[in-house]
Formats: structure tokens, C-alpha cells, sequence
């Protein structure tokens, strides 16, 4: 079943004046329930606009987006319920961090959907632990935490909806490698025990590699492919072309092919790699 349904959406950016710029262009696609969908494209492909007009910032200019199978502008002035179904985290979420306390900050989503104090408690903890934030930087100033602790508690805000789908535009912008990668450890495992779908921005094509089912890949304002990741970057020279690179370990595998080695060029991961090697050397 089908929780995000696009149908030829377009949107234009200062329609009728001097900056007037076509950002998508009839875009049409589908994404399941409990997939992990990432979304890569050069700069100015489309991303960022894509996964606001889901969740409900953006308006279509045309066509509509459905989410499981009710158009989300039916009714305009419900639409605020989207965005509580439909979580954005935006690149460097950091930056809209502004209460008090970070339990504050993380308790803000719920508190502003209706809910009881001790649901929004456990709500708090819960996303908190997920992000792997200690509990006693719950009571500090989200201002005095380190660059990763305030990704984490910005993260853990859109998290304490327990919104259906989760959409993380760059997420990992701006980190360390350990902190990229114990983030993504992170999202990876709230996805697997929650089961909602997630959809993951990212220019780290190492990023999207290990971790997304299926990759949506966005050029010029149009939707170019939407495959699994396998399919997807086993056509690196396609993606090269769009000013995309495909991870390390796989145009490795790639070069190795084209020299005449038996190994399978849609590999993804250095240990996937590593395997492949030693089975084509060992004749198996």
C-alpha cells in the first residue's frame, strides 16, 4: 500500500514575475508503507522542494500529493494535521532550536498536537533515546550542547510526533565521519523498530548506499529514476552524467569489470565488496 502518492506535481517558484523558476516539473511517483526511500539529484534538481510540497509547506502549483490515498489539500485548513503526520527535519535543524530547556524544545510538536502531559513525557523520553541523548541533557539549555547533541535533540522534536512518515533533508550536513555515521546508525535503527516509512535527502552517496531500499533520483526539476539501490547504482555511468557519483567501493567493483574480473558491479558496501572479490578469486 502506498503511503505517499505524487501525481504530476509541478511547482513554480514567483509565478508571473521577473524570478519566476520552474523547481519540478510534472513529477509523478509512489512510496510505500515501511520503505526507506533516499533522494539524491545535483544541486537544484528538485530535492528540497519535493519534500516540502509532501509535507505540506509547499502547495502545487499543479497535480497532487496524496497521503494514503486523501489528497492533503482537500482541506486547507487541516493541513497543519499533514505536517504532524508527515515529520520534515530540515538541513541544519539545529538552527530552529529556541526553547528553554531541550526537553522543552523536543516537547513542543507534542504539546502543540493536543496531547497529555504524560503522553508527551514518554513521548520526549522515547525520542530522546532514540537520538541517543542522555537524560540529563534533557533539563540544559539546548544552546550549551555540543553541534551533534543539538542535530540529535532537533531530530528527537520531529521524532516525538511519531509521525507516519519521517523526511530528513540532509541530515548528516556539516558532521564529523563518526558523527554522520553513529547519526545514521541512529535513524537506521529507529526506522527498523518503528516500521514507518522514512525519506532520506542526502548528497553522500556512501549514505544513501547503506542504508535506503530505494533511491528516487531527481535532474533538472524532473523525476530521472525511482529503483532500488541496487538497480539504481549499477547505472553509475548514467549518474555520472547527471553530476552524481556513485559510491567509492561500487565504481570499484565497476573498474574491476570492465578489466575483466567476475564480480558484480552493484555492490555497495566495502564487506559486499571485500565477499566478491574473494569468491571471483577463488573461482566460485
Amino acid at each position: 500500500m502506498s503511503v505517499i502518492r505524487a501525481e504530476n506535481i509541478s511547482f513554480v517558484y514567483s509565478p508571473g514575475t521577473a524570478f519566476e523558476k520552474t523547481a519540478l516539473d510534472d513529477v509523478s511517483f509512489e512510496i510505500e508503507e515501511g520503505e526507506f526511500v533516499g533522494i539524491i539529484g545535483h544541486t537544484g534538481s528538485g530535492k528540497s522542494t519535493l519534500v516540502q510540497l509532501v509535507n505540506g509547506l509547499l502547495r502545487p502549483t499543479k497535480g497532487r500529493i496524496f497521503l494514503e490515498d486523501k489528497d492533503i489539500w482537500e482541506k486547507p485548513k487541516k493541513i497543519r494535521n499533514v505536517r504532524f503526520r508527515v515529520g520534515m527535519v530540515f538541513q541544519y535543524p539545529e538552527y530552529q532550536l529556541f526553547e528553554e530547556t531541550v526537553y522543552k524544545d523536543i516537547s513542543f510538536g507534542p504539546r502543540n498536537m493536543g496531547l497529555e502531559e504524560e503522553e508527551i513525557d514518554k513521548r520526549v523520553r522515547k525520542a530522546a533515546a532514540f537520538t541517543g541523548l542522555r537524560d540529563e541533557l534533557l533539563n540544559v539549555s539546548p544552546f550549551d550542547l555540543s553541534g551533534g547533541e543539538k542535530r540529535r535533540a532537533a531530530i528527537a522534536g520531529v521524532i516525538a510526533m511519531d509521525p507516519d512518515v519521517l523526511i530528513l533533508d540532509e541530515p548528516t550536513a556539516g558532521l564529523d565521519p563518526l558523527g554522520r555515521e553513529v547519526l545514521l546508525s541512529q535513524i537506521n535503527d529507529y526506522h527498523k523498530i518503528r516500521k514507518n516509512t522514512v525519506m532520506l535527502v542526502s548528497h553522500s552517496m556512501e549514505d544513501i548506499a547503506s542504508i535506503a531500499d530505494r533511491i528516487l533520483v531527481m535532474a533538472k526539476g524532473r523525476k530521472y529514476m525511482l529503483d532500488s539501490t541496487a538497480n539504481v547504482f549499477s547505472n553509475g555511468d548514467e549518474l555520472e552524467k547527471l553530476g552524481l557519483r556513485v559510491p567509492q567501493i561500487t565504481k570499484i567493483m565497476m573498474m574491476l569489470r570492465k578489466n575483466g574480473m567476475n564480480v558484480d558491479p552493484a555492490v555497495l558496501t566495502i564487506d559486499q565488496g571485500f565477499n566478491e572479490i574473494l569468491k571471483c578469486l577463488s573461482g566460485k
